[in-house]
């Protein structure tokens, strides 16, 4: 009882946002049937992600829908996130994670997800899972008025974010 009381509220480590993109490589209908996916994954309007530059040998052009991404927060991000790491088998690589509290792994075929099925005329997509964890205050780097940066001691770490991912979510990190 007392130890609970004593932890500080703001030192809570929580899922700020779940980002799945899903690079097709090419515009036109594979870019919709991606965004359906996504769609029917998250329960969420996906956007287009468009090429940066034109590459000749590939044949895309600059400003050229190539993509598809949804970005997920709040406790829809936490039950999603949880159901792609049963796609990976509850076991990310260490090196998975980077020094700010981030972690990302890959998907080879969407149908791996539990309750997504196979639907051939969407074809099978693979996608790449970009984790934020942070602390409760990080608000103050994104806010339009008064912005400061969030202090170097508030930032999450490699290891409370892989401690955080063994813990709450269950996850071997390997």
């Amino acid at each position: 009882m007392m130890a609970q009381r004593l932890e500080n509220p703001m030192r809570r480590i929580r899922v700020g946002k779940v980002v799945i993109n899903i690079g097709v490589g090419k515009s036109g209908e594979p870019v919709e049937r991606a965004m359906k996916v996504l769609e029917e994954l998250t329960g969420q309007k996906p956007m287009v992600t468009r090429a940066k530059r034109s590459i000749r040998e590939f044949g895309i052009h600059r400003g050229e829908g190539i993509g598809a991404k949804v970005t997920v927060r709040g406790a829809r991000a936490v039950e999603l996130l949880k159901r792609l790491l049963q796609a990976k088998g509850n076991k990310i690589p260490a090196r998975s994670f980077d020094g700010l509290g981030n972690f990302a792994f890959g998907i080879r075929e969407h149908i791996e997800i539990p309750g997504m099925k196979y639907r051939p005329e969407l074809g099978i997509f693979g996608m790449d899972v970009c984790v934020s964890l942070e602390r409760p205050g990080y608000r103050v780097s994104r806010r339009r008025r008064m912005r400061s940066p969030v202090g170097r001691r508030h930032l999450v770490t490699r290891e409370e974010a892989m401690a955080f991912v063994r813990d709450t979510l269950g996850v071997q990190v390997v």
